[in-house]
């Protein structure tokens, strides 16, 4: 007797069982309800294999040309550590607020940044967790104008504190914040940036790992002594160097970093689609 293939989610027992009921049915003349063939247990295991499909396009590959221990994605998906939460609610236009040590010295605003002349720069993004995406173009001006511009042409203190609409933050050496390519952007690859990457505003530092790159950047606060940074955050943060952990050798935390790539992407891209309201 040849086997009945049956569609993807359809158990075989229920669709014997109902079988055997409207053929009963029928012999009687009776009309009997479409039965439930598709068994949840299937159904459960197609959602997940769908879900392991869409956290596949987040595992990068092997590629020439990348920095030590990097792979390359093809798309550059949300990344956060808190993938769960949507995008902060913030403004429309950039506001950035530069103080030193909390005493406000400077408001700078999108018509500031406008008359700086925004420009093109290519540069790469590295995340820690390894993945890396090619060729992007940010349209921004680079720090060091936009702090010469309020009278900040020399280091007030030697290091600064990069805070984000959604309390993220970062620290920096003035050395690493004032680098020719470090930039206050408001564009990626030609489109205004969006909820995903950091809308209005987002500080990229290509030299070192994306999460000095904050999003939704809303102020800069010089420190006399050297913040406080996260536990697993290197205060560098150098690609060139590998600085992924201030104290754990980079060839132990790859692995562990990689293995989280997937999940992180797939949860903070579904929370992306429940954004706060934008503030006025």
């Amino acid at each position: 007797m040849n086997r009945v293939l049956l569609p993807r989610g359809v158990c075989r027992v229920r669709f014997v069982a109902a079988a055997g009921v409207a053929a009963a049915a029928g012999s009687l003349g009776a009309r009997v309800r479409e039965p439930a063939l598709y068994c949840p247990t299937a159904d459960v295991g197609r959602h997940r294999q769908l879900k392991g499909y869409r956290m596949m396009r987040y595992w990068p590959r092997r590629a020439g040309g990348l920095p030590p221990g990097q792979r390359l994605l093809t798309v550059m998906p949300r990344f956060t550590d808190l993938p769960h939460l949507p995008p902060p609610a913030m403004p429309i236009e950039p506001r950035l607020e530069i103080r030193n040590e909390g005493e406000l010295v400077a408001v700078v605003t999108a018509a500031d940044l406008e008359a700086l002349g925004p420009r093109d720069h290519p540069a790469d993004f590295h995340c820690v967790t390894t993945w890396s995406v090619t060729g992007l173009i940010w349209t921004g001006v680079p720090l060091r104008e936009v702090l010469a511009s309020v009278g900040m042409s020399e280091a007030p203190a030697p290091y600064l504190v990069a805070r984000a609409g959604d309390r993220r933050k970062a620290a920096f050496t003035w050395e690493d914040a004032v680098a020719d390519d470090v930039l206050l952007a408001t564009r990626l690859n030609g489109a205004a940036l969006g909820d995903r990457h950091g809308a209005p505003l987002r500080l990229v530092a290509p030299r070192q790992y994306g999460h000095k790159s904050v999003k939704h950047l809303i102020a800069i606060d010089f420190r006399a002594e050297q913040p406080r940074v996260m536990s697993k955050e290197h205060l560098r943060a150098r690609v060139a160097f590998e600085e992924r952990h201030p104290r754990l050798p980079s060839p132990v935390v790859r692995l562990p970093y990689r293995l989280s790539i997937g999940p992180t992407a797939y949860l903070a891209e579904r929370s992306l689609h429940r954004r706060r309201t934008p503030q006025s």
